[in-house]
């Protein structure tokens, strides 16, 4: 079952059947999480296909404990620890690949997901026990169920274009509590110099293509944005003082962190 796990054609049904039964090898009995993974799960494919991963399972999950510990590094910095947030909604959420991390650090009853993709969302309710809902394409239809201390978008602004980059920053607003944080990240200056991309005067760049099988290019590609672009959205979008920390290649060594506080009246 082990040689099996290792090989990418049965990589995931082998891992299935092992963690299923507690077998050797089990990633559940060394980490404490539920390890299960969706055949649609995009992010696993990205590693699984990398040339870099040598063991996609391995780097999947430990991926997602680095943007954990990331996160939970990043609300320090402004004295909003994770661990005393009452509510947090993870959006644009995938497969669980950071879910799972999440349930494990606060506890399912905290936490609500919600995707495009309503297979992932499905997963996520059926694996980890966490609340969700489907997102939706266009801003202005998604009807958010509550409001959230704490809204945590990691890199959907990497991906979005310029038509609807300024109106999901806005319509987001209403989906976090007063008083809360919306913490996002994106490709900033660094990563667009590694990848040799040229920024418009706005400081903009988009191209219609990402690692996601489900979404069309044309809504979920890639996006680059400079430090002044997102901080001017920001200010036409929740006003000039609502950025409260932003850090420079914080996720991954390559996605910029912006944190955003919803004012309390």
């Amino acid at each position: 079952m082990l040689r099996a796990r290792e090989r990418h054609s049965t990589m995931l049904q082998a891992h299935a059947l092992i963690e299923h039964h507690g077998l050797q090898g089990a990633f559940t009995n060394m980490t404490g999480l539920n390890c299960a993974i969706s055949e649609q799960d995009d992010i696993f494919g990205f590693f699984r296909s990398h040339p870099s991963s040598l063991n996609p399972l391995r780097d999947y999950f430990a991926d997602g404990w680095r943007t954990l510990s990331e996160l939970m590094v990043l609300l320090e910095q402004v004295e909003r620890p994770l661990l005393a947030t009452s509510s947090v909604l993870e959006f644009a959420s995938g497969h669980g690949r950071f879910t799972r991390h999440l349930v494990k650090a606060v506890g399912a009853q905290k936490v609500t997901v919600s995707d495009i993709v309503g297979d992932a969302v499905a997963f996520a309710q059926s694996s980890f026990g966490v609340q969700g809902f489907v997102s939706a394409s266009a801003p202005e239809q998604l009807r958010w169920p509550g409001q959230y201390d704490l809204v945590f978008v990691l890199s959907l602004f990497s991906h979005l274009p310029r038509a609807t980059w300024g109106r999901w920053l806005r319509v987001l607003k209403d989906a976090v509590a007063p008083g809360g944080l919306l913490v996002f990240s994106t490709h900033g200056i660094k990563a667009a110099e590694f990848h040799h991309v040229g920024l418009d005067a706005e400081g903009f760049f988009f191209t219609p293509s990402s690692e996601s099988q489900a979404i069309d290019g044309q809504e979920y590609g890639t996006t680059f944005t400079s430090p002044e672009f997102v901080a001017a959205r920001v200010a036409e979008e929740w006003g000039p003082h609502s950025l409260v920390h932003q850090s420079m290649q914080h996720f991954w060594n390559h996605q910029d962190a912006y944190v955003l506080q919803k004012p309390r009246g």
